[in-house]
């Protein structure tokens, strides 16, 4: 895949996963749904020539590991910032307030500032370092709100049942 067509698919993902933020979505641990998107993006972001630059190998990995921090650490953040609360059937959802737009632009921000460094001292990184730390934040977020998810209490009275005869009030 070229370069262009992987900034592509990270614009689609990302514009995918801010769209699901903005509605509640409801958090559980069973099944392997979730991890089909990092995958693709990992399978797609190593397929690609040029994850290290074979000029400089060593300083090249270590931008890489720095977008790996920082697609963990905004991973991190987006799970933190992110709303959970529990149904009356006991199911657990999460929302993206307004905090975890920010991490998202401070993430943004940290990765373009990372693609400067990178520049500025020679090092070319290819789309791959980004798809691989989206696919980080992505599974991190996802790792953290399950966790979350099961220490969860009702959000509404004390998560026991009504009796019956307080409905017909």
């Amino acid at each position: 895949m070229s370069s262009l067509l992987n900034v592509l698919v990270a614009v689609a993902v990302v514009a995918l996963i801010a769209a699901r933020q903005s509605k509640p979505q409801r958090v559980t641990a069973e099944g392997h749904r979730w991890l089909v998107m990092p995958v693709i993006l990992v399978v797609i972001a190593l397929g690609e020539p040029g994850l290290l630059d074979a000029r400089e190998p060593s300083l090249s990995a270590l931008l890489l590991g720095a977008e790996l921090v920082v697609g963990v650490l905004m991973g991190a953040g987006w799970a933190r910032t992110s709303h959970i609360w529990t149904d009356r059937d006991g199911s657990v959802w999460s929302k993206g307030t307004k905090a975890t737009a920010g991490v998202w632009i401070a993430g943004i921000a940290l990765r373009l500032g990372l693609m400067g460094v990178g520049a500025l001292i020679g090092i070319h990184q290819g789309s791959g370092a980004l798809l691989l730390a989206l696919a980080a934040s992505v599974l991190v977020r996802r790792g953290l709100l399950v966790w979350r998810a099961r220490a969860a209490r009702p959000s509404y009275g004390d998560g026991v049942a009504a009796a019956p005869w307080k409905d017909r009030v």
